[in-house]
């Protein structure tokens, strides 16, 4: 299938590795360019070279820190000068440490609050206007299953992440005249470095080791296993594409069949 992206031009944010790197993969396999961020320019040069050969029109590395907006206007800018334009904002970012509810302060709710909540909007406001006067855009939130299923031991992500798919539900009712979708793509447990963070907490916690943790997420899906990256990635080629113009104020889950909501 054809998705319609050769000529687009996509910012992906957190793409050295993960969630966000696999993305950029399916959106490079598809012929977009891409500008990748993170805070490390080597990673970020490498990536974008395997992204060129992978079959990106062209694809660079932009450092930027999501914990600051100055550097939010300044990726957005950068990204705008390389490519010409924004079609494709891919919103990704790393979540903050395991933690129980009444573990949360004051200082870690504003620290991360910032990084979840307030970069992610304020890169959007820059970028969208441009996206809404040509008739075509696409914005795509990484968030968590946590938005709709609370999972334990996460309680600062389940809060912020809730935060971030209400200003996306609210925004994407006002732009899809305009040609715009904005979806939230929502992993369960991926094989990544947040899952490794999540079963060392576990383990510490419970006496246990990581192994036993990883084995018990596993035995807790419905597909009896972790995900992969490269199961996630090409969904978010899906929803940028133009067969995926209807769709629009939604949230995907790749999670295996955890959750069991059927809303």
């Amino acid at each position: 299938m054809d998705l319609g992206l050769k000529g687009k031009r996509a910012l992906v944010m957190g793409a050295s590795k993960g969630l966000g790197r696999a993305i950029a993969d399916s959106l490079a396999a598809e012929g977009a360019s891409v500008v990748v961020s993170g805070r490390d320019q080597a990673k970020l040069d490498v990536v974008a070279g395997e992204l060129k050969a992978a079959g990106a029109a062209e694809a660079f590395g932009v450092p930027a820190d999501v914990a600051n907006g100055a550097d939010m206007d300044k990726l957005a800018d950068e990204a705008v000068r390389l490519l010409g334009g924004v079609d494709i904002l891919v919103l990704n970012h790393g979540g903050p440490p395991p933690c129980i509810a009444s573990e949360i302060t004051d200082a870690s709710l504003h620290t991360w609050f910032e990084q979840i909540v307030a970069s992610p909007i304020r890169i959007a406001n820059r970028l969208m206007p441009a996206m809404r006067e040509r008739g075509w855009g696409r914005v795509l939130v990484v968030g968590s299953t946590g938005m709709q299923h609370p999972i334990p031991n996460l309680a600062l992500s389940n809060v912020l992440r809730a935060a971030i798919w209400g200003w996306l539900k609210t925004y994407s009712g006002e732009v899809a005249k305009d040609g715009v979708t904005m979806n939230v793509i929502a992993p369960g447990s991926i094989m990544t470095d947040r899952i490794t963070q999540n079963a060392t907490s576990r383990a510490s916690k419970g006496g246990t080791t990581v192994e036993a943790e990883l084995a018990q997420m596993a035995a807790e899906i419905p597909a009896r296993r972790i995900g992969m990256p490269s199961e996630f990635g090409p969904m978010g080629a899906f929803l940028a594409s133009e067969q995926g113009a209807y769709i629009t104020g939604s949230m995907i889950r790749i999670d295996g069949g955890r959750v069991r909501s059927m809303l």
